[in-house]
């Protein structure tokens, strides 16, 4: 993709922002993730959260939806710096981690390298994830979609669900609703009209009196939280042919979302349904 384009890239900018200032606060928003607080402990903490994630998932697709489950091929969307990538490799033959940030990936090849892991594959991202090849028998994102702007998202899904191989399974996280609007079923009421502005001489008083400090600046890149529609997004799962979903609600810091597990038929099953 070029970079610099304002019709919905820009979060493509602030997130190659992210990897290049604070790359592991903007996967996991804790204060002892900030690039000055990483210490080597905060740092195995870091990891150690995602192999607990990752034996979870692959628990989690054996119970509910296939109990020799072992994939071969892991997609992982919006790897990140690896948290991910690193456990999975140790599941499977090829892992590809996906991201949009330059400096993420970068990070992540980094600390593969460090870790002696040799079956990952990290690649840049775009709308068509024209850079990944072939399909998958997991295709995994978590954390990632909600940061995306809502059209452009809905076609990552949709690339997402294109690349699980038949009979493999998705594992995908997305948010839904904000906890802080629970009175209107966690759908944000319209935002306000602004103000009208003060006239010209109340401003300039205002400025003599000292009364237009302007507000503390944050250094942070921004970081969007978007809200899908969950009947859109399971409308696109069952026409993969997916005859069972199971979900698992999700909460970070309010913002309430699902992890979606589902198989896509084999093709042996998807003749035996057209028979």
């Amino acid at each position: 993709m070029e970079s610099g384009i304002d019709h919905g890239m820009s979060t493509d900018i602030e997130w190659e922002k992210w990897g290049a200032q604070d790359p592991y606060f903007g996967v996991l928003t804790d204060p002892k993730f900030r690039r000055e607080a990483l210490d080597n402990a905060a740092k195995e903490e870091f990891f150690a959260l995602g192999r607990h994630h990752v034996q979870q998932v692959l628990q989690t697709c054996r119970e509910r939806l296939d109990p020799g489950f072992n994939p071969r091929r892991v997609l992982d969307f919006g790897c990140g710096v690896g948290r991910l990538v690193l456990p999975f490799a140790a599941h499977a033959e090829e892992v590809v981690g996906v991201d949009v940030s330059p400096s993420m990936l970068k990070e992540a090849r980094e600390n593969c390298e460090r870790a002696g892991v040799h079956n990952v594959l990290l690649v840049m991202s775009d709308d068509q994830l024209s850079e990944v090849g072939g399909c998958f028998d997991l295709v995994h994102s978590c954390i990632v979609l909600q940061h995306i702007e809502i059209p452009r998202g809905m076609v990552l899904f949709q690339q997402l669900l294109d690349r699980i191989e038949p009979g493999g399974i998705g594992v995908l996280q997305i948010t839904f609703a904000w906890d802080a609007h629970a009175s209107n079923l966690g759908v944000p009421p319209p935002p306000p009209p602004p103000p009208p502005a003060a006239p010209a001489w109340r401003q300039f008083l205002m400025k003599v009196r000292g009364q237009s400090t302007p507000p503390p600046v944050n250094t942070d890149p921004e970081m969007q939280m978007n809200f899908y529609n969950m009947s859109q997004v399971l409308f696109m799962v069952q026409r993969t042919g997916a005859l069972q979903v199971h979900a698992e609600l999700t909460d970070h810091g309010g913002a309430i979302g699902t992890f979606l597990y589902f198989r896509k038929p084999s093709q042996a099953a998807e003749k035996e349904l057209a028979a």
